[in-house]
């Protein structure tokens, strides 16, 4: 969440704003929650293997959780991001995240073995 609000802060530089405010919907709890028991699995069948692997699939799987949530909230009228540009799938993903979501994968997956080594979370 967080990650998200200082993300669209720095994407406001580019509108000329400098008061880097940043933003999130309520609805991204929920996503991210989601995602949070969608990647746990998914890591320890993951944890043995190489990280450019690893990087690969949380790209793949981050941005299959965000074109699913993204495109069920839509049939709702919900519409909390919406991408453009031309590497914009309908609006709900941005290919060229992908190294951007590759990074995020390694670096959450550093911050689950931070929290093990303090006892917080699940093995």
């Amino acid at each position: 969440m967080n990650m998200e609000i200082f993300w669209t802060s720095l994407s406001g530089i580019k509108s000329g704003s400098h008061n880097l405010i940043g933003h999130t919907s309520i609805w991204m709890f929920f996503i991210y929650g989601l995602a949070v028991v969608i990647m746990e699995p998914i890591h320890n069948l993951i944890a043995d293997q190489n990280w450019f692997l690893r990087g690969c699939v949380w790209a793949s799987v981050i941005f299959v959780i965000e074109f699913t949530t993204g495109g069920i909230l839509r049939l709702f009228q919900i519409e909390p991001w919406h991408y453009t540009g031309e590497f914009s799938i309908m609006g709900l993903i941005r290919i060229d995240y992908a190294p951007a979501w590759f990074a995020v994968g390694l670096l959450f997956e550093r911050i689950h073995t931070l929290l093990l080594n303090y006892n917080i979370g699940l093995k």
